[in-house]
């Protein structure tokens, strides 16, 4: 459970890095390659990474905090049905 943990915390900090870096690099940049103005081709490349990188880590720190809840209502879950059926074998 901890390196679940670790594994999480290091994609909410990668997320924030990224979405941080978006927005200092290239604030108004839209990282497809059509809009209004022309947009540099390093702009949208960046934006393109950063928000790839982005998605990728949210999508990580889904994944992980789904499996910790999967985990801890399936201990939540035997827990109960392992004491229920020690009180039944006792009685």
């Amino acid at each position: 459970m901890r390196a679940a943990w670790k594994v999480f915390c290091l994609a909410a900090i990668v997320l924030a890095a990224a979405i941080g870096l978006a927005r200092l690099l290239v604030p108004d940049v839209v990282p497809v390659g059509y809009a209004e103005e022309p947009q540099a081709s390093w702009a949208i490349l960046t934006a393109f990474a950063l928000r790839a990188i982005a998605l990728t880590a949210a999508w990580v720190a889904i994944i992980t905090l789904s499996v910790l809840v999967g985990s801890k209502l399936h201990q939540m879950v035997f827990r109960a049905d392992s004491a229920r059926n020690d009180r039944t074998v006792t009685r």
